[in-house]
């Protein structure tokens, strides 16, 4: 897309080097990370939707694997939170680092397991965390975590995916009284959000979220 900036890039993270796709569009209000569930990568065609849009509506986005191809085949591994977070505390450091994405707003996306390792990433980077998107998620994961989380949350579930629907209202319950959170459902919708327009109803949520909580943020990159 014009405009846009789009770069393959390598994070490496306690020595592991990880595959990532970064897009900067120009005047760029804030980056979004994505955290992707178990058994998913930065391929995911649900993912990357939603990343196209939101870069559509003026977010740059880093779609990036959380874990190497070999960490991924082990079961145990995908649901390894602790590890999760790690790399993903990891992945913001590493936009600290670099001019373009330095004076950006951050927000986290996370799907599945990788929600719950994004709001305990927002627990542990308080202040630099804007906000948190789950789609589909199991913030249940985040254990005792969820109490500490301050950032505005957003919990977007299917109306069919009643399981995690449930799990998901007593993740909001045990986040801080005074924490901004909402929880959407978007109806008819299963886990994978495969139903006609339901990611669409996804990318726009998460899109207004974001807005909302960088709103107070001026344009900061140029594309330059």
């Amino acid at each position: 897309m014009p405009g846009i900036a789009t770069r393959d890039v390598t994070i490496s993270i306690g020595g592991i080097a990880l595959d990532s796709d970064l897009e900067i569009p120009a005047k760029a209000k804030g980056i979004v990370v994505f955290a992707h569930g178990s058994g998913s990568s930065r391929l995911s065609p649900r993912n990357r939707f939603v990343a196209e849009e939101l870069t559509k509506a003026g977010f740059a986005t880093l779609l990036l694997d959380l874990l190497t191809p070999a960490e991924d085949r082990e079961y145990s591994t995908r649901f390894n939170i602790d590890l999760l977070t790690e790399r993903l505390i990891g992945a913001v450091h590493w936009l600290d680092t670099r001019h373009e994405t330095s004076p950006l707003l951050v927000g986290l996306f996370g799907a599945s397991t990788g929600a719950a390792a994004a709001l305990r990433a927002a627990a542990a980077l308080e202040g630099r965390i804007e906000a948190v998107v789950s789609r589909g998620g199991r913030p249940d994961l985040a254990g005792s975590d969820l109490p500490k989380v301050l950032t505005p949350t957003l919990f977007i579930v299917g109306g069919e995916d009643r399981q995690v629907l449930e799990l998901n209202r007593q993740a909001q319950a045990a986040l801080p009284a005074d924490t901004i959170t909402r929880l959407e459902i978007v109806e008819r919708a299963t886990h994978l959000f495969e139903e006609p327009g339901a990611l669409e109803q996804v990318s726009e949520l998460a899109a207004d979220w974001f807005s909302l909580h960088s709103a107070h943020m001026p344009d900061v990159w140029d594309g330059g």
